[in-house]
């Protein structure tokens, strides 16, 4: 396999003797110029980018069980409350679309670790905000700090691999990245019992200081500096440019985009559908979500570990999001009141389905989009990361917009997602006219 070729298990291959099935892939002189250690991507590291990807999730879902009670102790609306999940999403869509161009010119790990910096400061004021406001305009500031793991994560990935290698390490960082949400909540609702709400805060803070602190002992430089682009804004701006003139690298952008807002409108709505709407209690939340979240990681497994190489990555695609599709159709009718009146049990069996066909989408939307991005990855990263962040706060505040009696809207985003996400997946990718393992030269 094309992985063996670049993951020896007794030292680096000489480079004549590294074989490769498809000659004409033009990446193969990337790996070539990647440092040893780091293209040796061993567990150790691999660690290290999925709890680089994990953050967000830590930074949402840790704080989800404590929304009622943010939403009482500081004396505000549940819809404004919910705009501090949406400052910190628009956060970590905008700093992607800063730090991912600097990661192409300086190098992977100096905007990462100012990034994690800044992140552990705004976390910490974030546990001491005494208005909604205030912790609304440090939660954007969280998210803006934060986007430096998410879209160097996601680079390093693209510098250290290509084809299906890449899109089974992208199931591999779903199941470490996975855990976050499956314990997040979990923790959450623990701290709760202890603490209040700024306790949540000031554990992501001691997060953050470990998390960095990994990432100055562990994570080697993987973007040599004769691959860095040396250009200015000027320069960004057209390779930006020609991304998105790449038809089926925006399909798979949208697609991605798309689905995370389906995704997110259930991480904004869940807390106040399942303890507010169901009466049910911030641990069986957490339990609740984390049981959705061992789906997604099940199913993203199967993508890598079984899917991947047998089956094509369009077709895994394609049938991941029909079956999002068909569960959020399911919830929009069970929550509008068409079959009468439905208990939590199949509601939450319809949010389960939906989170579990996650797993199939995700990785391979990002797969087939870097694909097609060899030559700047640290770009064509900031582009995905910006669009799912970007579209998924424009749905948080629709989930909330009729109050927290009815879960209604959340269902009706989902749908109305899920089915931009098909329509840009048959307009724009159209598997069936292409070969999508040949990137476009730009």
């Amino acid at each position: 396999m094309e992985m063996e070729a670049r993951m020896p298990e007794a030292g680096p291959i000489p480079p004549d003797q590294i074989s490769t099935p498809d000659a004409s892939k033009p990446v193969r002189p990337v790996r070539l110029a990647v440092p040893t250690a780091a293209r040796r991507t061993g567990l150790l590291v691999t660690l290290v980018l999925g709890g680089l990807t994990a953050l967000p999730p830590l930074s949402m879902d840790m704080y989800l069980p404590a929304l009622p009670a943010v939403t009482r102790a500081l004396h505000s609306p549940a819809a404004t409350v919910q705009l501090t999940l949406t400052a910190c999403l628009a956060g970590m869509a905008l700093g992607q679309l800063v730090v991912g161009p600097l990661s192409d010119r300086w190098g992977r790990r100096r905007p990462l670790l100012a990034g994690m910096v800044i992140y552990v400061l705004a976390t910490a004021v974030c546990a001491f905000a005494p208005t909604a406001e205030l912790l609304i305009g440090f939660r954007l500031l969280q998210g803006l700090a934060g986007a430096a793991g998410i879209v160097i994560a996601r680079a390093v990935v693209r510098d250290l691999h290509d084809g299906l290698d890449m899109a089974r390490f992208f199931s591999t960082l779903m199941l470490i990245s996975g855990v976050a949400p499956i314990i997040a909540p979990v923790i959450g609702g623990q701290v709760l019992r202890v603490t209040d709400w700024r306790g949540v805060f000031a554990v992501l803070t001691v997060v953050g200081v470990l998390l960095t602190l990994v990432v100055q002992r562990w994570l080697h430089e993987t973007l040599p500096p004769a691959r860095r682009h040396q250009g200015g804004l000027g320069e960004t701006l057209r390779t930006m440019r020609g991304l998105l003139a790449d038809r089926a690298f925006t399909g798979y952008m949208l697609v991605g985009g798309f689905t995370f807002a389906a995704l997110f409108a259930y991480i904004a709505a869940s807390a106040f559908v399942v303890q507010d709407l169901y009466g049910a209690s911030a641990q069986t939340y957490s339990l609740l979500f984390g049981v959705n979240s061992i789906g997604l990681v099940v199913l993203g497994q199967v993508n890598g570990k079984v899917l991947v190489g047998r089956v094509p990555m369009d077709r895994v695609l394609g049938a991941g999001l029909a079956i999002i599709a068909a569960s959020a159709l399911a919830l929009l009718l069970m929550t509008s009141g068409a079959l009468g009146r439905v208990g939590l049990l199949p509601v939450a069996a319809g949010l389960f389905v939906l989170m579990s066909a996650m797993g199939l989408v995700l990785p391979n939307a990002n797969a087939l989009a870097l694909m097609r991005t060899p030559h700047a990855a640290g770009s064509a990263s900031a582009l995905l990361g910006t669009s799912s962040f970007m579209i998924g706060a424009i749905a948080s505040p629709l989930v909330g917009i009729a109050g927290d009696h009815t879960a209604l809207p959340m269902a009706l985003v989902q749908v109305v997602s899920v089915t931009v996400a098909v329509i840009c997946f048959a307009g724009l990718c159209r598997p069936w006219r292409r070969t999508v393992d040949a990137p476009q030269a730009q």
